[in-house]
């Protein structure tokens, strides 16, 4: 199978294309390795996948010393004539959307960003499925959508019209534009609300590694809510192996469209999971207790149920050994931000 990710230098995004291309599918990735986070990381997962070191110049094609069948071009998603001509030539059958701009509290300040790559390039995404007949679109939607909702655990028919944040409102338009393609033209298509993923090679903007970082330097860490938050950590490769079921397994009928969560299902109180990255790295960390930000939501907990009748899918990971090997990875010389 011929297969597009984008996003492939993210922290799914890498994980995905590892794990295609090690199954003998032909990978293409495309990211655009912005700054909006520390490039080191992105130059870091592409190593992992077997492409050398950066920088990586746009539009120059660049193949893999570990899978043959796998390469990577500098692209931006927003760009759509180079979309368009990366589609035609690339004869993909199946394409796996994780390219986006993240983080919650970043689409406060920046809201443009989000406008520019979760909207815009979304749009050109689906524009180049539709032009050249992709048989199955899998594109990341996020737990965010939820908002404040109290109907725990979320299930994919619970209230999703009051989000908190432009990127949950973004996240949602993704999921009504991709409904649309796919009653208008026939588009099978998949989105995956994600719950909280982490482990090695995770962004550095998220709750494990911001609290790895400041225990490891002893610096304080911020705890919003007084620590009163309840979050679904999901193990990355839980997610990866989610997200490739998910592709294996194309939606039907008259309008070919699904939307799945895909998290652990045993949702766990912040300072529960500080405890265990605490024995894990073996330090103390310094709390600095905050009240709660704009844009974050209290608990979230994901019913899977609908994913695993549809996929067989089940989180194998246990938060005590995720997190070991996030504390192990982080503590290692592979970590470019130790």
């Amino acid at each position: 199978m011929k297969v597009l990710v984008t996003g492939a230098a993210g922290f799914v995004g890498a994980g995905v294309m590892r794990a295609l291309a090690g199954r003998g599918d032909v990978v293409t990735g495309i990211d655009n390795l912005n700054a909006y986070y520390d490039v080191r990381l992105k130059y870091g997962r592409l190593q992992e996948c077997g492409f050398a070191c950066g920088p990586y110049e746009p539009g120059v094609e660049y193949r893999s010393s570990l899978y043959p069948d796998c390469r990577f071009i500098r692209m931006s998603i927003e760009d759509k004539d180079s979309i368009d001509t990366l589609f035609e030539a690339g004869g993909f059958d199946a394409v796996v959307n994780l390219a986006a701009q993240g983080g919650v509290r970043y689409s406060i300040s920046n809201p443009y960003a989000y406008m520019q790559s979760n909207m815009l390039g979304f749009l050109n995404i689906l524009e180049a499925c539709r032009a050249n007949r992709v048989s199955h679109l899998v594109f990341a939607s996020s737990s965010s959508v939820y908002g404040m909702g109290t109907d725990v655990p979320y299930r994919e028919d619970s209230d999703t019209d009051r989000p908190v944040s432009l990127y949950a409102a973004t996240k949602k338009s993704n999921e009504l534009m991709a409904h649309s393609y796919a009653g208008l033209y026939g588009i099978p298509s998949t989105g995956l609300r994600y719950f909280t993923v982490y482990g090695p090679w995770g962004r550095p903007d998220m709750a494990p590694m911001l609290f790895a970082s400041a225990m490891t330097k002893g610096e304080p860490l911020k705890v919003f809510n007084g620590g009163d938050m309840v979050r679904d950590f999901t193990y990355i490769d839980d997610i990866v192996e989610g997200t490739v079921r998910t592709l294996d397994n194309p939606p039907s009928g008259e309008t070919p469209y699904r939307i799945f969560n895909i998290g652990c299902s045993s949702p766990v109180r912040l300072l529960d999971f500080i405890s265990e990255l605490e024995d894990a790295l073996g330090c103390t960390a310094v709390k600095e207790f905050l009240p709660m930000q704009k844009g974050d939501v209290y608990q979230t907990n994901a019913d899977t149920s609908e994913l695993e009748k549809a996929t067989g899918y089940r989180p194998r990971v246990l938060l005590k050994e995720g997190v070991r090997k996030f504390a192990q990875w982080y503590q290692s010389d592979k970590n470019p931000l130790r």
